[in-house]
Formats: C-alpha cells, sequence, structure tokens
C-alpha cells in the first residue's frame, strides 16, 4: 500500500479540525467525511472532491469528536458545551440531544451493529453506554485504578478518559486514559476484564484491527503506537518513528497497515507485516488530530481514501490501492 496526495482543501474549517471520521456510503449516495471543528461547527465533505456539502452549527463551544452510526443514515457530534447532538446525515435534522456534566464528553464511537453509542467520560472515569432507539443511558462503565503505584498518580488527571473503541465483533470495549492505562470490558456483561499497560502518557486513540477483535492498536502522547492482544493482556509491538505525541491511529479497512497522525505535523502510514513505517507525509503545517480510512463499499468506489486533519484548519485527502 502506498498514499499518495489527492486533494486538500485549507480553511476547511474558521478554526482547528480536531475530529474526522467518514459515513458510510448509502444506497442513494457515497460515503461522507464528517469533520469537526473548534469553530464550533460540523462539516460533511464529498468523498473525492472535498467539497463541503453541509454545515451544522448546532453548538456552542468546539467539537471535539464526530461518530458515524454504521447504516450511514445517522451521525453524532461531541463538543466542549458537554452535549452530544444525534442528527440524520442527508437532512441534518437533530434526532436527540445527550447532556453531559462538564468534561464529561470525549471521544465516541458507535458499536458495529449500531444500537448502542459509547462516549468516553472525561473526568467521571467512565464509559457510557446509550441506547440508539431510544436514545436512553443503558450503562456506565467505570474504569477502576491500576494495580500498584504509578509515577502519574500524583497527576489529578489520572483516571481522565480519552479515547474509546468497539472491538469488530461489538463484544469487547477499550478505552484510554490520561494516565496511559487502557482498560479492555465484556460488554454484554458490563464488566471490567483488565488494564494493558505500556504507555506512560494519555493515549489519545485506539482502533481495533478489522481482521482479528483480538489485535488493539493505540496512540500515545510518548510518541508510541502500541499493538496489543488485547485478549491475552500482552503487547505485540511498539512502533515508533513520530518525533512527538501521537494523536489518533486508524486501521485500513483491508487489515494489513495502519495510519497514525502526530503533533509533530506528519501522517505516517505503518505495514503491519514489517512492523514499520513506510511513509510520511507532510501536508499539513501544525499537529495533526485525526486520520481516518474510509469505510469499503457505495457506488462507483474503485480505491481506497485516507483523511486527515490539522490545527491548520486544513483537510488532506490521499488515495490508496
Amino acid at each position: 500500500m502506498k498514499l499518495a496526495g489527492l486533494k486538500s482543501v485549507d480553511n476547511a474549517h474558521d478554526d482547528s479540525v480536531w475530529a474526522a471520521t467518514w459515513v458510510p456510503a448509502t444506497a442513494d449516495r457515497a460515503a461522507l467525511l464528517l469533520t469537526g471543528s473548534l469553530d464550533e461547527t460540523v462539516r460533511l465533505w464529498g468523498s473525492d472532491e472535498l467539497s463541503c456539502v453541509a454545515t451544522n452549527a448546532g453548538h456552542c463551544l468546539g467539537v471535539v469528536s464526530v461518530a458515524a452510526h454504521p447504516s450511514g443514515v445517522i451521525a453524532a457530534s461531541a463538543s466542549l458545551d458537554s452535549f452530544v447532538r444525534v442528527f440524520d446525515v442527508d437532512h441534518n435534522n437533530t434526532i436527540a440531544t445527550l447532556e453531559a456534566p462538564p468534561s464529561e464528553v470525549w471521544q465516541m464511537q458507535f458499536d458495529p451493529k449500531g444500537t448502542t453509542l459509547a462516549v468516553a467520560g472525561g473526568g467521571s472515569a467512565s464509559v457510557k453506554l446509550w441506547d440508539t432507539a431510544e436514545w436512553k443511558l443503558i450503562a456506565s462503565l467505570s474504569i477502576p485504578r491500576p494495580e500498584g503505584p504509578k509515577p502519574s498518580d500524583k497527576n489529578a488527571n489520572k483516571k481522565f478518559v480519552l479515547s474509546v473503541a468497539w472491538s469488530p465483533d461489538g463484544k469487547r470495549l477499550a478505552c484510554g486514559s490520561m494516565d496511559g492505562t487502557i482498560s479492555v470490558f465484556d460488554v454484554q456483561r458490563a464488566k471490567f476484564l483488565h488494564h494493558l499497560e505500556g504507555h506512560f502518557m494519555p493515549v489519545r486513540s485506539l482502533v481495533y484491527s478489522p481482521l482479528d477483535p483480538r489485535v488493539l492498536f493505540s496512540a500515545s502522547d510518548d510518541g508510541h503506537v502500541h499493538m496489543y492482544d488485547a485478549e491475552g493482556k500482552s503487547l505485540i509491538n511498539a512502533l515508533s518513528g513520530h518525533s512527538s505525541w501521537v494523536l489518533s491511529v486508524d486501521a485500513s479497512p483491508d487489515g494489513v497497515a495502519i495510519a497514525t497522525g502526530s503533533s509533530d505535523r506528519t501522517v505516517k502510514l505503518w505495514d503491519l507485516k514489517m512492523r514499520a513505517a513506510m511513509q510520511t507525509l507532510n501536508n499539513h503545517a501544525d499537529q495533526v488530530w485525526a486520520v481516518a480510512f474510509r469505510p469499503p463499499g457505495g457506488p462507483g468506489v474503485r480505491a481506497g481514501r485516507l483523511a486527515s486533519v490539522s490545527d491548520d484548519k486544513s483537510i488532506s485527502l490521499y488515495d490508496y490501492s
């Protein structure tokens, strides 16, 4: 796999772009790129041409996370205003507004079946699970403290939850915390299973392999990307190459590569067989907050796409085949 720059949009938002994900294709349209910004808006972009097709202005503070339902019909945005707005993608109608205490809404993700929205709960050291049929809170998964003293125990934010990811079979939920620990839950039993150790700074992004529900990738401020056996509680590999915080990680749909975005202003593509970075892209002039591979499927889709967004207000789109 090799990435080639396809399109970049400068000043895609009026402020830093902190979040990006793909809205899957439906029978009537191709996939759309969904971005969230500190300018308080959420925008939808055409899949290849990166033309802005809609702007949603439903928040009163910066947008920190966006999530797309697997059906491609609805999406959600989370803001520093402590609200999650759920909306109809094609008509921009608000379906539900989920409220949380301040600093309680960070990353979020729909489960693979689309029945549950998981929201990383910030300072409450928990992950909230919302039923997507009635938009009711159905569970709060509390993160226990790791055993033994850690160097970060003096940090008041040690339990702050930043990131969340579902396993591809929907049975497991992983979340990353400010202190560097990753917690794994059995969702059906709403039970904490174990911590994954290895990072010593905030874990800002997590993604499971689409091929193996045991394999989990994590991105941390310590500059490393970790590959875990999330069931066996073992670190398979630690990938290094970024010169600063790793802010985002995503796995390619075929499971052969991952992409990362960093505060060193680069996007890196990693070959998982070689377990090494095979490409570094320098499209951005500031830190890269999110990278996202387009899901497969949709009318006229011949090649893969990767998107990245940055504090420099831009979006970059790359193709691969």
